[in-house]
């Protein structure tokens, strides 16, 4: 706590007077991160786009928001399972929400996804894709976060268009993936 008050230019008794312990910070950074990425769904669930500029609106948002909250993305992706169980089935809770409105926004792009239990998968695939930019993707790069969310959208778009044509046999339930996916 003293390392962080120091970075944050305040007493050790300040910081202490707004959060009781480092898992308390975690956790608000964790649950108010969770809620601007639940407020960038509701703001482009709110456009009322067709289908696949839905999708592409939900991708670019959230590329420009890791490129702006890139501590906060890195709390999110890596150290919400050093909470309380309670609180990381909070924040758990909320990123599942996040889940199903891509998987839905990706059942609108492939409709019947969803009937042979593929609209959560694709949506992990996605967030497989961008979640992990931050460690490859520099700002004196050559390209930015605004330039890579629609390659991202193409190669999604047309991965899973045409899916449920290719003959893919979906394989018996594989109860880690259902988990991370699951409502």
């Amino acid at each position: 706590m003293a390392e962080l008050a120091k970075a944050c230019g305040v007493s050790k008794p300040l910081l202490y007077h707004y959060y009781r312990d480092k898992e308390h910070i975690l956790f608000d950074i964790a649950d108010s991160y969770m809620d601007q990425l639940l407020a960038i769904v509701a703001g482009v669930e709110a456009q009322d786009l067709e289908a696949e500029p839905h999708l592409a609106a939900l991708v670019m948002r959230f590329m420009e928001e890791y490129e702006h909250s890139q501590s906060q993305h890195v709390v999110l992706v890596q150290d919400v399972k050093f909470l309380q169980a309670a609180q990381e089935e909070y924040v758990v809770g909320k990123q599942r929400k996040v889940v199903a409105a891509f998987a839905e926004a990706i059942e609108r792009v492939e409709p019947g996804l969803r009937d042979r239990s593929l609209d959560k998968p694709v949506a992990m695939i996605l967030f497989g894709m961008i979640n992990w930019t931050f460690t490859w993707l520099r700002a004196d790069g050559r390209f930015t976060y605004a330039d890579m969310a629609p390659v991202v959208t193409a190669i999604l778009l047309n991965g899973v268009k045409g899916l449920l044509q290719t003959g893919l046999v979906v394989p018996g339930r594989n109860t880690d993936l259902e988990a991370v996916a699951s409502d």
